[in-house]
């Protein structure tokens, strides 16, 4: 494999190329720049914030809604999984059209969906407004880096996206926190679901007067609708396979042949289409691309680790530990301080020197010895300890996630950014819709047996458990010695999670060990496509 992609000729009337602006400015000014960004950003942090809002409130909502461990691992999984689903759309179409109305959709979608959710009066209805929610998030995550790209270099983005992980931090900080409180609040949980609104309406004024794009040319749109449908029926079925198989069904059974059965068959024709058609969803020859190829791997690896941990992190505290939503959200802090400074620290430090994979390396064996360390944790080990074991997740999140995309792009024909972009982000959300699912799936089962086996030494028959049986229960509402038996079996359950996460991690690093680093770009895409129009090359590398 090489480090570069195959690129179409600049003469070539179907590619939509960036129209020269209407000055000779090689660059956009510092000011103008914050100013785009300032619009990006707030649409990043509407969606984090509809999203982590609700990760400390969740084990209220499920409990009151009386839903069962596998209904709030779908409540997680359905937005991933619909997330997962739809950004390689929202990628295409950011390379075939408007990106600045794009961003403003997936951003309405979030939102409207988010406040829908808040009216649920049973599990279905919330697991249904949360898959709409993810279509939204999906779009704004994968959109706001590909305008980044637009409008700063590869050298210079470091820095910037730095910024975006301090407002992802702010988000994952304020989120949970802003959650637990409103939860323990007269308000409720269901205004956890509303109080997006306000911000989404903000971000959608400053993304209108801030984000100004250059024209693009203007085209037939064809959108691969065929290779879209094949693709996301295929990631549904594995994603609903890991969820319901050991439970509802054996792993070696009927219904697993047929739905993993489908779900081969239906990637297959997906490639086969893909590889046909005019303007693929995800065009394979990008998978030439060393970087490209290995930055995947390592964002699916990393987002097994992080997105199927993080997930259950709530319960541990809130069940296991018995913290309020409020507590919960506190104790997060230092993974969300480490995220913070990895983000914005190690950002400056990639812009100013350029290089970039010395930081990868190193925030992967750092988020291998953190989820090793919170493995070890138990009922009453100190939360200094388990503070340090997050400060070092948040770390090499701040490392590892936006860098990825960063050495991505940086090989990327400007062209393809959208697509490209929105691949790795793809792979990303895969990696973290199949975690949670397995780890989900894993931890359902694993909890169900130890309760039982613990009530059976205790001598206290299953009934005692009353409604919780089967379900998230309220701690509050449980005797002592079953109240013990709970917690030790979400405890032993959560650390095997984080144990199973590690060689997740482990894979993460080797991936990136082997990715050749190449020095940042000091071209802006809108720089570089303004170069296409006037013959010269469309990527610097």
């Amino acid at each position: 494999m090489t480090d570069t992609t195959s690129s179409t000729p600049a003469t070539d009337p179907d590619v939509p190329l960036v129209d020269a602006l209407a000055d000779d400015n090689p660059a956009m000014t510092r000011r103008e720049t914050l100013e785009a960004l300032s619009g990006i950003l707030l649409g990043v942090f509407v969606s984090l914030l509809a999203t982590t809002i609700t990760s400390t409130a969740l084990p209220r909502i499920v409990a009151d809604l009386g839903g069962s461990q596998h209904s709030y691992t779908w409540v997680v999984t359905a937005m991933l999984l619909t997330m997962t689903i739809s950004t390689p759309l929202w990628g295409k179409l950011a390379d075939l059209t408007n990106r600045k109305v794009l961003i403003q959709v997936a951003l309405v979608i979030t939102v409207v969906s988010a406040a829908a959710a808040g009216f649920s009066q049973d599990m279905t209805t919330l697991i249904t407004f949360r898959a709409l929610q993810g279509v939204g998030a999906g779009g704004l995550m994968s959109l706001a880096t590909v305008l980044m790209s637009d409008i700063i270099s590869p050298r210079e983005r470091g820095k910037y996206m730095g910024l975006m992980g301090g407002v992802m931090a702010v988000a994952q900080i304020g989120g949970p926190l802003l959650g637990g409180v409103i939860t323990d609040s007269f308000l409720g949980w269901r205004w956890t679901f509303f109080v997006g609104v306000p911000f989404a309406i903000a971000a959608l004024i400053v993304l209108q007067k801030t984000l100004h794009l250059p024209p693009r040319d203007q085209r037939k749109v064809t959108i691969d609708y065929l290779g879209a449908t094949l693709i996301a029926l295929g990631v549904a079925l594995l994603l609903v396979w890991v969820t319901f198989a050991g439970d509802q069904f054996a792993w070696a059974s009927w219904q697993t042949a047929a739905m993993v059965g489908a779900a081969v068959v239906s990637l297959a024709v997906a490639v086969l289409v893909e590889r046909k058609v005019a303007e693929p969803i995800i065009p394979l020859h990008l998978f030439r691309n060393r970087t490209f190829v290995l930055s995947i791997v390592a964002s699916a690896a990393v987002g097994v680790a992080m997105f199927g941990t993080a997930v259950f992190l709530s319960q541990y505290l809130q069940l296991a530990r018995g913290k309020t939503p409020t507590e919960a959200g506190l104790q997060t802090i230092p993974m969300v301080v480490g995220t913070m400074l990895g983000g914005i620290v190690l950002g400056r430090i990639i812009s100013r020197t350029g290089r970039y994979k010395a930081i990868m390396v190193g925030g992967a064996a750092v988020l291998s010895l953190s989820l090793f360390g919170m493995s070890t944790i138990s009922t009453d080990t100190s939360f200094v300890i388990i503070s340090v074991y997050l400060f070092g997740l948040g770390l090499s999140v701040g490392a590892l996630m936006q860098n990825l995309v960063l050495a991505t792009q940086n090989t990327l024909d400007v062209r393809e950014m959208g697509a490209g972009t929105a691949t790795v982000a793809f792979f990303r959300s895969l990696g973290g819709s199949v975690g949670v699912s397995v780890l989900g799936a894993i931890l359902a089962l694993n909890v169900k047996d130890d309760i039982a086996a613990g009530l059976a030494r205790l001598g206290v028959p299953a009934s005692a458990m009353g409604d919780s049986a089967g379900a998230v229960p309220d701690m509050s509402q449980l005797p002592a010695p079953v109240a013990d038996v709970v917690a030790n079996a979400y405890t032993d359950g959560i650390t095997g999670i984080f144990l199973i996460a590690v060689p997740m991690a482990l894979v993460a690093l080797v991936a990136i060990c082997f990715i050749r680093e190449i020095p940042l770009g000091e071209r802006s895409g809108i720089q570089q496509a303004r170069d296409l129009t006037a013959g010269q090359p469309a990527t610097e590398r």
